[in-house]
């Protein structure tokens, strides 16, 4: 039985017709190397943005259902094109949209999450030697509504495809040549990982890595899928493997440091030291799919015996997160809400940090000798995030690279859109 590569081409990568011609030979070269070959497209360069600015300007708030119908159809031009740019190459080559496949997923427009795969026809199609090429970020849900699947969608829908097929590897193709150590447009000396764990790319994807979405890579780890970031252009390059931890060695203790500039504080104040209260904010919050990262209580105030809540959110979901605060400030009994979207989260990742002392006090006594203060922390086996200004990220990010020894001899290509690490 042949084995299965499943590849995935985002935007930049097919952003013109040359740009399809080229991905078209990567795939025929894979499908030469003797495997069957099941390509995920996203749409063309910057359609998606063109499309909802195209929608905004008809209303400022048109219905998600609407939009994940106008949205799914920049993926169908995509996959009808590189099929054909497959075909006038003399391969025979077949495109689905998810509803085609069978990509099912939960009833939520804008960011439904899959629940099943139906494999059928792939299978029947890969039998029959074909090519396929399905688009990406798109579902279906039972009942025939069309949904998209939120950002890095195409991502998720190329590693749930290998999943399901229990494909040998899945290939995500980009215009840079792997995952680094950080952003090389901020450090260009930064190396690019040979490996890294799906631990610790998950950890770096949260903390504001844009190379690979934490969904994509939370499917690869629960289904064991190897995934691997590579160049659409430089094919002799193997980019960088991402496997379980139990696969690698581990040499250093800090694998990367990432920034992520797109968040916000949130300060709940005064609110009541009882049960229930923190239960019913954050209820509230994930009832309109508001993902929450960093939170901290403050110590009860004896004489009022209330507290402050703090915590972080995607700056996205600012608009969202506030209308919901409002609503629900005089039912918690808050006396204000603070906001400060001035803020960014700095983090270093690693799996070889378990069990290492001296980590986190190198990392903040390297913040405290910039001037930097932290505003809030945050930890788990293998990350450590600190909230800082956002005009310090920049800086913290390149002293925390060079303390924990990340640099490379060579000096990176920074062309082209970089996973910033």
């Amino acid at each position: 039985m042949k084995k299965i590569i499943v590849q995935k081409f985002g935007g930049t990568s097919v952003a013109d017709t040359e740009k399809i011609k080229n991905v078209a030979k990567v795939v025929i070269r894979e499908k030469e190397n003797g495997n069957d070959v099941v390509v995920v497209v996203s749409a063309m360069g910057h359609t998606t943005d063109h499309l909802v600015k195209m929608a905004k300007s008809l209303t400022p708030n048109p219905s998600s259902r609407e939009m994940d119908m106008l949205l799914s159809t920049g993926e169908c031009v995509s996959i009808a094109l590189l099929t054909m740019a497959i075909q006038a190459q003399g391969y025979d080559a077949i495109s689905f949209n998810a509803m085609q496949v069978g990509i099912m997923t939960e009833n939520i427009h804008s960011k439904a999450r899959i629940v099943d795969i139906r494999t059928e026809k792939l299978r029947k199609n890969l039998e029959e030697g074909k090519i396929i090429v399905v688009a990406g970020f798109q579902g279906v849900t039972e009942d025939g509504e069309i949904t998209t699947l939120g950002r890095g969608g195409s991502d998720t829908s190329a590693v749930a495809l290998a999943a399901a097929l229990n494909a040998e590897r899945c290939d995500i193709y980009t215009d840079v040549e792997g995952v680094y150590t950080t952003d090389p447009r901020v450090v260009p000396n930064a190396s690019k990982l040979d490996e890294v764990s799906y631990e610790e790319m998950l950890e770096l994807a949260h903390a504001g890595a844009n190379v690979l979405h934490p969904r994509s890579v939370e499917t690869a780890k629960q289904f064991a899928v190897p995934m691997r970031v590579r160049s659409s252009f430089n094919l002799d390059d193997m980019g960088t493997l991402i496997v379980g931890v139990e696969k690698m060695e581990l040499y250093r203790p800090v694998a990367g440091v990432a920034a992520d500039l797109s968040q916000a504080r949130i300060v709940v104040c005064d609110v009541p030291d009882k049960p229930g209260v923190a239960a019913g904010l954050f209820s509230a919050m994930a009832n309109e799919n508001i993902s929450v990262d960093m939170i901290i209580q403050s110590y009860a105030r004896k004489i009022s015996n209330t507290n402050d809540i703090a915590f972080t959110i995607d700056t996205a979901d600012l608009p969202k997160t506030l209308s919901v605060l409002d609503k629900l400030k005089d039912v918690i009994g808050a006396s204000d809400i603070k906001v400060d979207d001035e803020i960014a989260k700095v983090s270093i990742v690693g799996a070889g940090m378990i069990d290492r002392p001296g980590i986190a006090s190198t990392m903040f006594e390297t913040l405290a000798t910039l001037n930097i203060n932290i505003k809030m922390i945050s930890t788990s086996e293998i990350k450590i995030s600190c909230l800082v200004d956002k005009s310090d990220a920049q800086k913290a990010v390149k002293a925390l690279h060079t303390v924990f020894n990340l640099e490379s001899d060579v000096i990176a290509d920074v062309k082209g859109d970089l996973p910033d690490v």
